[in-house]
């Protein structure tokens, strides 16, 4: 898994991720939203009470997020594999946030002791389909009763990038077969949303109220 991050970094131009393209911060903020909307449909009112952990924490971008939501430092914890990225996570989070270098599944997490395990474009990296079994299994004997997993990543395959494959959603449902799963599309297929911000940024909300362009799944996995 780590050589084939390091293959997709070396093949993506640098700034393909800066917040400086509207491509880029059309679809963090949708994603935002739609997560925003998700807790207020749970009834998480109280984000600082909540307990979430995040697997595959890259650089810490999206626990920086979930800070400014209103999560809190003490509550959250992140696991990084790759030590670039977990040494920018590192420098960039408070020091109350708790992170783990290396492989997830090596954590100490009591059981049910989570309100709500994260997990971000990881499982499409993950192109063993027992591996993938295995960590969902772990990340489900994290949650707690009540809770859930946080689930976001791409449906469809990439034919230019072999390191990684779509993860439909009834794939999520075999993965937490426990799970009461909600679910909704989201995100602009990204080649389509580079070329129309290109365009014009405001071209963006246009294209992706079509759903069937839409790439990504944002989904709960409720533990009952």
């Amino acid at each position: 898994m780590a050589e084939r991050y390091a293959r997709r970094a070396g093949n993506v131009a640098s700034d393909r991720y800066s917040l400086l393209r509207p491509d880029v911060w059309h679809t963090l903020q949708e994603r935002q939203r739609a997560m925003l909307r998700l807790f207020t449909t749970l009834g998480f009112t109280d984000l600082a009470a909540l307990r979430l952990l995040e697997v595959g924490c890259g650089g810490g971008a999206n626990l920086l997020e979930l800070l400014r939501m209103g999560f809190v430092p003490e509550h959250l914890t992140g696991a990084e594999l790759l030590p670039e990225r977990f040494a920018q996570a590192r420098h960039v989070l408070p020091a109350a946030l708790q992170l783990h270098a290396g492989d997830a599944l090596q954590m100490r997490v009591a059981p049910a002791s989570q309100d709500v395990v994260f997990v971000s474009t990881v499982f499409s990296s993950l192109l063993d389909a027992a591996f993938q079994q295995v960590l969902a299994d772990a990340m489900w004997a994290w949650v707690k009763p009540g809770g859930g997993v946080l689930w976001y990543d791409f449906t469809v395959n990439n034919p230019r990038n072999p390191d990684v494959r779509g993860v439909p959603l009834a794939r999520v449902r075999t993965l937490f077969p426990h799970g009461r799963v909600q679910a909704r599309r989201v995100t602009l297929a990204p080649p389509i949303a580079r070329a129309v911000t290109s365009v014009h940024p405001s071209l963006y909300p246009l294209f992706n109220a079509l759903p069937p362009l839409r790439t990504h799944v944002l989904a709960w996995v409720e533990k009952t």
